[in-house]
């Protein structure tokens, strides 16, 4: 008993080593002109709280003064009740890494969401695949307490067969493995009467 408590100790200790924030790696050589236009979500991992369910598509654009934004379409659920297709709207801070930035949100977005988050890219091969990353509380350990990710996918139907091994090897690195779930795209945000409008 006494060997199975220190073994499990071990493996705690190793674990949080292997998934501290600090040791997460982005993707290198990150160009984000090749990143922009819009990827949809094929797969997620919640937050706490509030966040977009399902046919979720987002745009990033860079703008004539070289910021990146993004807007982003999705069912979310209000008040409990309350069935709606939301847009979002985020804008990019660049920081000393190119794949990672800082985002806030405006508008309804900023309800929803925490009015800051982190967009790390981890991997993406820009024409089919991308998988990010933000972590909205380190725990004390160094580990993430809160974190959220998307896997996206240039295509509405998902990820290629020889996409699924990498974006499983990369979910695996970021401590993540086995916490997505699958998001679904049945039109819901295609019909203008679904939209909430400010």
């Amino acid at each position: 008993m006494l060997l199975y408590v220190v073994a499990f100790c071990l493996l705690a200790v190793s674990w949080a080593n292997d998934c501290q924030v600090a040791n997460i790696q982005v993707m290198q050589n990150f160009d984000r002109t090749k990143y922009v236009g819009s990827w949809y979500a094929v797969g997620k991992k919640d937050p706490e709280g509030l966040f977009l369910l399902d046919n979720i598509v987002a745009n990033f654009t860079i703008t004539p003064d070289s910021k990146m934004t993004a807007t982003a379409l999705g069912r979310v659920i209000i008040f409990g009740h309350w069935e709606v297709c939301a847009q979002m709207f985020a804008t990019f801070e660049e920081t000393p890494d190119p794949a990672k930035f800082g985002m806030r949100y405006w508008g309804i977005a900023a309800a929803l969401q925490s009015g800051n988050d982190e967009h790390w890219v981890i991997d993406t091969d820009y024409e089919n695949y991308a998988i990010h990353y933000s972590c909205r509380e380190v725990a004390a350990d160094g580990t993430c307490h809160d974190s959220y990710s998307f896997i996206f996918s240039r295509h509405p139907d998902g990820l290629r067969p020889q996409d699924q091994q990498i974006v499983t090897t990369k979910k695996n690195e970021i401590c993540l493995l086995g916490k997505y779930r699958r998001v679904s795209h049945n039109g819901y945000c295609e019909n203008s009467e679904n939209f909430y409008r400010q």
